[in-house]
C-alpha cells in the first residue's frame, strides 16, 4: 500500500488506521532518513491502539513500552553496536510477544528480523514540497 502525506496529521491518521488492522505479535519495520516522519508515524499508530501517553523516540533507551488495546513496544536501534545487544534487552520477548513492535533503523539488525513482518518506508520529495511525503507499507513473509 501506498500513501501520499502532506503534514504531520495526515501521517498520524494513516498510522492510525493502519494500526486498528494490527495483531498481536506484528512487527514493523521503519525505514526512512532522519526527521523524515517515523515518530510521527508511530505517535499515530499509539493513537489506533487507544494509547494515551505521550510517545517519543527511544534513541538512548533502545525501547519504550506503551500499554494500550495492544501494548506498544518502539524501538529504536540507531545506537546498537550489533544483534547482540538486542538480544541482552529482551528484544525476542518483545518481538514474539504479546505486543506490537515498531523497529526504527532495522537494516542494523537486518539479521535478526522475523521473516513475517510489515516493511514501512517512509521518504521526502522536496519537488512536491516541504511536508510532501510518500509512505509505503509492504507485508514481508
Amino acid at each position: 500500500m501506498k500513501y501520499i502525506s502532506n503534514s504531520y496529521e495526515e501521517t498520524q491518521k494513516i498510522a492510525a488506521d493502519f494500526a486498528k488492522t494490527l495483531k498481536e505479535g506484528d512487527v514493523l519495520c521503519m525505514y526512512g532518513d532522519l526527521g523524515v516522519g517515523k515518530t510521527a508515524f508511530v505517535q499515530g499508530l499509539a493513537k489506533g491502539l487507544e494509547i494515551d501517553e505521550p510517545i517519543t523516540s527511544p534513541t538512548f533507551t533502545i525501547v519504550n513500552e506503551y500499554s494500550g488495546a495492544l501494548p506498544l513496544y518502539h524501538f529504536d536501534v540507531y545506537r546498537i553496536a550489533d544483534s547482540d545487544e538486542m538480544y541482552e534487552i529482551g528484544y525476542e520477548e518483545y518481538v514474539y510477544g504479546d505486543g506490537v513492535s515498531v523497529i526504527e533503523w532495522p537494516q542494523l539488525i537486518d539479521d535478526i528480523l522475523p521473516e513475517k513482518r510489515y516493511d514501512i518506508e517512509i521518504a521526502k520529495d522536496y519537488d512536491k514540497g516541504e511536508n510532501y511525503r510518500t509512505i509505503e507499507i509492504k507485508e514481508v513473509g
